[in-house]
C-alpha cells in the first residue's frame, strides 16, 4: 500500500530535483573533455565554466518556483530564469570569444522584456 499522499510525493520529487545540476555539470565537462581530446577543440577561458554553476542553480530555482506555484510563472520564477540566462550569456561570451558589444544590448533587451512581463502578467 502506498502511504504517500500526492503532495508528499511532489515534495520528495522537488527535493530530488537539485541532483540534476550536478549531473548536468558532469555531463558537460565530459563532453568538453571528449571534444578537446578527440577533435582538438580547446577553450582558452575554461575557468568561465564555473560561471555556469550558479546559472544552473538559477534555472533549477526557477523550475522549483514554477512547480511550487502550480505551473504558473511567478515573478520569482521569471527573475531566477532571467538570472540564469544572463549568467549563461556571460559564460558563453568568455568561452567562445563572443563580442561584449553584442552581449550588452542583449542583456538590456532581456531585462526590458522581464520588466514588461512583470508589469503586464498577473503575479
Amino acid at each position: 500500500m502506498n502511504d504517500q499522499t500526492p503532495e508528499s510525493s511532489n515534495d520528495h520529487r522537488l527535493a530530488r530535483s537539485g541532483g540534476w545540476v550536478g549531473g548536468a555539470i558532469l555531463i558537460a565537462l565530459g563532453v568538453l573533455l571528449l571534444a578537446q581530446n578527440m577533435m582538438g577543440f580547446y577553450l582558452h577561458n575554461w575557468w568561465a565554466l564555473f560561471i555556469l554553476i550558479p546559472a544552473a542553480g538559477a534555472f533549477g530555482r526557477a523550475l522549483t518556483q514554477y512547480r511550487s506555484a502550480g505551473g504558473r510563472v511567478t515573478g520569482q520564477a521569471r527573475g531566477s530564469f532571467l538570472g540564469g540566462i544572463i549568467l549563461t550569456l556571460v559564460a558563453a561570451t568568455f568561452l567562445f570569444g563572443l563580442s561584449w558589444t553584442i552581449l550588452g544590448p542583449i542583456v538590456l533587451v532581456l531585462i526590458g522584456v522581464s520588466l514588461l512581463m512583470g508589469a503586464t502578467l498577473p503575479q
